[in-house]
């Protein structure tokens, strides 16, 4: 279920909220506006907001697309974590292979054709 624009929030919502934003490392900054966080960080509550309602699965379409290497490397490891810790799978579509080698399954599809499903 889709986290929905509520007028209040139980205490549980809150605390759940303020730990999924310590897990991404952004505690106190809960009062900033996206465009006062750096990309990194806004890639970090985008993960924290898809964690919010507890999923079994996440679709992430290059979710590390628009970062520096550091910051990607943070992202996938929050993901990694979130995978252990809330047992959530991801299906990521991604095109870079340095962080594609780091995942359990790669399936590669060229022109809509699997070519490869490697898992390691």
């Amino acid at each position: 279920m889709p986290i929905r624009v509520v007028r209040h929030f139980t205490a549980a919502d809150v605390a759940w909220g303020r730990q999924l934003l310590k897990d991404v490392g952004l505690a106190g900054r809960e009062d900033k506006k996206p465009g006062e966080l750096s990309g990194g960080q806004q890639q970090r509550v985008a993960i924290a907001r898809a964690l919010a309602p507890r999923p079994a699965l996440i679709l992430a379409d290059e979710p590390t697309g628009n970062l520096d290497t550091e910051s990607s490397d943070q992202a996938f490891a929050l993901m990694e974590r979130a995978h252990r810790d809330y047992a959530c799978a991801f299906l990521i579509v991604i095109h870079d292979l340095r962080i594609a080698a780091r995942c359990r399954r790669v399936v590669e599809i060229v022109d809509g054709i699997i070519v490869s499903d490697r898992v390691r």
